[in-house]
């Protein structure tokens, strides 16, 4: 573990020099072990990102490194333990915006021609990098220029290309070294298109594109959660507002298709579902429960009937809600009064009680 601190702390420091005028000394081989460095960092979020020992350890050490290389380095910007997932596309982006950079480093960065091995040199990352601005473009111009409502053939032909288009960034044969430029990919569009209705159903179109995809399912028994599927939700988990559109606006019945399919949305669902419930106050004067924050979050009624759809989901379903309620209910007091506890009201409401 602390070889594994030591090299993430050694390739912040890279990524700080990269944008300084000590890269007019560099040459292929400096250029090249430095995208190695930031691919092993890629590798590093890759594999302990959801370790909450290994990650607390690391963001404790980036947060000392900051703090030198802020003092070292004018204008400095922090490096944190999510941007270690596209930790190639910085150490690009900065050498593209050094002109301290030689034209021979440059050329480098250019050239379609790659060398095989262990880990990929550093040619052919710009070209790389035109490729997925390329495919922002066209994928963009088709949701401005189509009736993107959800359901519907146009956002699932997106939704099925976005994902497409992440399997082959994210595929083993990429080495792992794309990662960041998906979450190029993703956050381009969203910047485009905006956190709106028609946007969450492209992206709960890609994510159920596995499960109508039957060709993806017969060739990978976890094709239903893949790295692409995966890599969405986490990158939904950084767009929390994103995410809250999502679960409030599309239709109850595609969100159930969503918990069915995968464990991993399930466990996002019920935290953004339990999140609204906290945020829900009771108005003694209205006699109702009302929001607190009407800009992130749902009324009552709606929250109704989200746990009314999950109670008929399945009997396993039914069984954890209905059970993970009423512990919420004891934990509130366990009172059968109404208005003293949202999670006693929801269960009455959806006549569990």
């Amino acid at each position: 573990m602390e070889a594994i601190v030591k090299n993430v702390e050694r390739t912040t420091e890279l990524l700080a020099v990269s944008q300084t005028e000590t890269v007019q000394r560099w040459d292929k081989q400096t250029l090249d072990r430095a995208f190695q460095w930031t691919q092993y960092c890629q590798h590093v979020y890759t594999r302990f990102h959801a370790n909450p020992t290994v990650r607390d350890i690391l963001e404790k050490q980036l947060q000392v490194t900051n703090e030198s290389l802020r003092t070292t380095f004018h204008g400095y910007t922090d490096i944190t333990f999510s941007d270690l997932s596209q930790c190639q596309h910085l150490l690009l982006v900065g050498l593209l915006n050094n002109a301290a950079v030689p034209s021979s480093v440059v050329k480098l960065l250019f050239d379609t021609i790659t060398v095989g091995g262990k880990y990929k040199d550093a040619t052919g990352h710009c070209i790389e990098l035109i490729e997925v601005k390329s495919a922002c473009k066209v994928l963009s111009a088709i949701y401005l220029k189509r009736s993107t409502s959800f359901p519907g053939p146009d956002a699932d032909v997106l939704g099925m290309t976005l994902m497409e288009m992440l399997d082959i960034l994210l595929s083993p044969a990429a080495g792992g070294s794309k990662v960041g430029l998906a979450g190029k990919l993703l956050d381009n569009l969203l910047q485009t298109c905006g956190e709106n209705e028609n946007f969450s159903g492209v992206v709960a179109a890609a994510l159920l594109s596995r499960k109508n995809n039957k060709t993806a399912a017969a060739t990978t028994k976890m094709a239903s959660e893949g790295v692409s599927f995966h890599f969405i939700l986490d990158w939904l988990q950084q767009h929390h507002s994103l995410l809250h559109n999502m679960c409030s606006t599309l239709p109850i019945g595609l969100l159930m298709d969503l918990h069915q399919q995968s464990v991993r949305f399930r466990v996002t669902y019920g935290d953004m579902l339990k999140q609204w419930g906290s945020q829900l106050e009771y108005d003694v004067g209205e006699g109702e429960w009302v929001q607190m924050d009407t800009t992130d979050g749902v009324s009552f009624k709606t929250l109704s009937d989200h746990y009314r759809s999950l109670l008929g989901a399945c009997p396993s379903t039914k069984e954890d809600v209905e059970r993970e309620l009423t512990e919420l209910k004891v934990a509130d007091g366990d009172f059968d009064v109404r208005g003293l506890s949202v999670w006693g009201d929801l269960l009455s409401e959806i006549g569990q009680l």
